[in-house]
């Protein structure tokens, strides 16, 4: 796998940082053929696009209706997007969390249930570890997650250059090792 543009961050924004690293170790993933599952990215687009038809219905209804009419149906669209606004807000920390990728690994006979491969990261504020967790779950099997914690110096050189091919095998050995445990089962 070619690394076509070098991908350049600012060393010192750490959110940069993160999506960055986790932009590479989601391409590598993809890159041996399984398929992304966008369910959580989907379920986060339908309640903002709820909060959104509560707001633009509220705002239609009052320009039909001008306020004294329309007062009602504004305090019913203002406290449903308010309720959505923290449904999202839960949604996001508790059911993501922080994961950036799900993705199949689809049984090429097709007899077998998908493995599902999770990716998730973390790096703590001020910190220079990153830490990547790699989980692979199957109906057959239990959970078993792989998570490794580097500097982030290792990937980064000081002109916020990322080098992929530094990183890369790091998210393939993180694979083998739960790739390997399942055929060694």
């Amino acid at each position: 796998m070619e690394q076509d543009e070098p991908i350049k961050v600012d060393k010192w924004d750490q959110n940069s940082v993160r999506i960055a690293l986790d932009d590479a170790a989601k391409k590598v993933l993809l890159g041996l053929g399984y398929e992304e599952n966008f369910r959580l990215i989907d379920k986060r687009l339908a309640i903002c696009t709820l909060a959104v038809v509560a707001a633009g219905f509220a705002l239609i209804y009052d320009w039909l209706y001008p306020f004294p009419a329309s007062r009602n149906i504004i305090i019913f669209c203002v406290v449903s997007y308010t309720f959505l606004m923290g449904v999202l807000t839960i949604y996001m920390n508790y059911c993501e969390k922080s994961i950036f990728l799900i993705a199949h690994e689809k049984d090429p006979i097709g007899t077998e249930p998908d493995v599902v491969w999770t990716l998730s990261s973390s790096m703590l504020k001020y910190d220079q570890y990153y830490t990547l967790n790699i989980e692979r779950s199957s109906a057959n099997e239990h959970v078993r997650l792989s998570s490794v914690r580097k500097s982030v110096g290792e990937f980064f050189d000081e002109n916020g250059e990322l080098h992929f091919d530094a990183f890369q095998p790091v998210v393939l050995n993180l694979h083998k090792t739960l790739h390997s445990d399942k055929k060694s089962q």
